[in-house]
Order: structure tokens, then C-alpha cells, then sequence
């Protein structure tokens, strides 16, 4: 369950990331609120998932799961840069958050 949670930590982030992107062109309150739900519930899942697993691995799968996703939603949605140097560089934080999990 802790690993889902993670998951979910790193995606809540991605999802507040998003939104402070939406908030630099619309200013809006209604914004601003799923800006702190998503920081807020991606902090909780990360707090749940750490009471089990070590604080050094959760933070670094955590912050790659909102590194790469955060660019993957960039790229999706917001006209970013796909130059295969920028895909194959997140390609090394997939392949470094996978083998952070198979030594834990």
C-alpha cells in the first residue's frame, strides 16, 4: 500500500505542477484552491508512504515520479520541447527511480 500511495504522491504533485501553469494565465481563486489540494494531498500520500519506506528512496522516487511527468504533461499539453535528448535524459530518471525500487 505504500508504494500505491507513492504513486499517488507523485501524481498529486504533477496535478498541482499543472495547475500553477494554468494560474500563470488565468488567475483565478478556484485555481489557486486545486493548487493546494494537489500540493496538500500529494504531501499527505508522501507522509503515508514514508512511515514505512526510507525517507532517502521515497524522496527521490517522489520527486522523479513530478520530474517526468511534470515534462510528459508539459510536452502532452503545453507545446514543450520533444527533442529526443530531452526524452531519452527522462528515460534515465524512469530507468533510475525502477532501479531505486528493485534495491529496496
Amino acid at each position: 500500500m505504500d508504494w500505491i500511495a507513492l504513486i499517488f504522491a507523485g501524481c498529486f504533485e504533477v496535478f498541482g505542477v499543472a495547475m500553477l501553469n494554468i494560474y500563470k494565465k488565468r488567475k483565478e481563486w478556484k485555481i489557486i484552491v486545486l493548487i493546494a489540494l494537489g500540493f496538500a494531498c500529494s504531501l499527505f500520500c508522501l507522509s503515508y508512504a514514508m512511515n514505512t519506506l526510507p525517507m532517502g528512496l521515497t524522496y527521490a522516487i517522489w520527486t522523479g515520479i513530478g520530474g517526468v511527468g511534470g515534462a510528459l504533461v508539459g510536452m502532452a499539453f503545453y507545446g514543450e520541447s520533444r527533442e529526443w535528448k530531452r526524452i531519452g535524459f527522462l528515460a534515465m530518471i524512469i530507468v533510475s527511480v525502477m532501479g531505486l525500487k528493485l534495491t529496496a
